[in-house]
């Protein structure tokens, strides 16, 4: 568990990028509580209110909504990411979208009123937390650029370089529905550029 609590703290780190509030890390550490998730198992499900803010420190949790009763893929959480339904879990109210464990999944979690505590009294936990709003900021604006600018073609080919794990860690089907292709299609890209 101590060797797990310093993976959180390397990541607090980075993401706060300041070492005059490296010494506030060790309080946001006790605040984070361990959670198991099997394959399959939900961290959230739809209209359910997100009860946890997390770090993934291992495995993958899809994000996903029902079209027309097709199940869409919106993102895809990966080892030393963050993640929650963030609206649920803020404002307490149901879940517009289900998030759940493609993998087993080792996370660290933080309550809501843990969460607004240290918002409200640790300086280096609302860094962290405003630097990580940014950053997911800049990767939703360029998700929704390139689902208007490049082909199918050249989405994959970006995830190719980008993100190459996601291509044998991910199942097909949820990474077409996470490019916005359909599964036939990312198939042939795949056929084609291999």
């Amino acid at each position: 568990m101590e060797a797990s609590k310093n993976i959180v703290a390397q990541q607090l780190q980075k993401i706060i990028n300041d070492d005059s509030l490296d010494n506030l890390i060790p309080e946001i550490l006790d605040y984070f509580k361990e959670l198991s998730l099997s394959k399959n198992q939900y961290f959230v499900e739809t209209g359910e209110v997100c009860s946890y803010f997390c770090f993934v420190e291992s495995g993958i949790l899809q994000h996903a909504v029902s079209v027309s009763g097709e199940e869409k893929t919106t993102y895809l959480a990966l080892k030393n990411s963050c993640t929650s339904s963030l609206k649920s879990f803020l404002q307490q109210t149901p879940s517009p979208k289900s998030i759940k464990a493609l993998s087993a999944c080792k996370l660290w979690i933080i309550t809501i009123d843990d969460f607004k505590y240290l918002m409200k009294y640790n300086n280096a936990f609302h860094q962290f937390y405003y630097n990580l709003v940014e950053q997911q900021i800049f990767l939703i604006d360029d998700y929704r650029i390139d689902l208007l600018t490049l082909t199918p073609e050249e989405r994959y080919k970006k995830l190719l370089v980008n993100e190459p794990k996601l291509l044998q860690e991910v199942p097909l089907h949820y990474l077409a529905s996470f490019l916005g292709i359909s599964t036939r299609h990312m198939s042939r890209i795949r056929k084609n550029i291999n």
